[in-house]
């Protein structure tokens, strides 16, 4: 397998971590003003477009099956939450590769041989949610602002992790950037009243990466022997 995938979308966001899109293009003048809203009102607006809070909230377990292309490589991707645990099974050309985290520690297995994670990320990974929606902060944000992309405006919400793109009109998440890549939810999928995104295009670190939901399962049975 020619890379691991981590099974989460940006920052928060889903399912693969965001790396850096190079172009050679100098980039175009955007025009930025200050938002009507204030950062914490950007992600109200959020949660209630994902079917609210406190529906999010009431979710113990998620499982969710992805297709990815990568290079022409075809990956099938289980990931199972509960919290801040997950265990996250790809798979292509044959081969086998699990991620799992029961909260405190974590390894990566690859045909049987057991990789610790770095003890660098654990600290990010314990703030995990079991619907990565909800890792968004309003405290993380000082200000709003609206930009145009592709002649609609959006809410901008930027810290030091990247810039994050909410629709103005629906409220959802549309586009999120990490240094210099970009990740982008072109499509949600409604399951039990609640959004979540079924094809997101990422472009970076030398990859463009597309995945596709093909199965998402609420408050299935999980335990926490399923994270050993």
């Amino acid at each position: 397998m020619k890379k691991i995938i981590i099974p989460f979308f940006c920052a928060v966001l889903f399912s693969v971590p965001a790396a850096a899109q190079q172009t050679s293009a100098a980039p175009a003048k955007t025009e930025v003003v200050k938002s009507k809203l204030t950062p914490k009102e950007v992600i109200d607006n959020y949660f209630k477009a994902l079917g609210g809070k406190a529906k999010l909230e009431a979710v113990k377990s998620t499982v969710i099956d992805n297709s990815l292309s990568v290079q022409g490589m075809d990956i099938t991707m289980s990931t199972t939450k509960m919290g801040n645990k997950f265990k996250s099974v790809q798979t292509a050309m044959g081969q086998t590769i699990s991620q799992v985290f029961d909260g405190e520690k974590g390894y990566i297995d690859r045909a049987g041989q057991k990789t610790d994670f770095p003890a660098e990320n654990i600290a990010e990974l314990k703030k995990g949610t079991t619907v990565e929606a909800l890792g968004f902060n309003a405290s993380s944000f000082q200000t709003a602002t609206v930009e145009k992309v592709d002649a609609k405006d959006y809410n901008v919400l930027s810290s030091e992790k990247g810039k994050f793109y909410f629709d103005a009109a629906t409220g959802l998440l549309y586009k999120s950037t990490v240094g210099q890549g970009n990740v982008i939810v072109k499509n949600y999928t409604t399951v039990e009243g609640l959004k979540f995104p079924s094809e997101v295009d990422i472009d970076g670190n030398g990859q463009k990466v597309t995945i596709k939901t093909t199965k998402v399962v609420l408050n299935a049975p999980v335990s926490d022997a399923d994270f050993k």
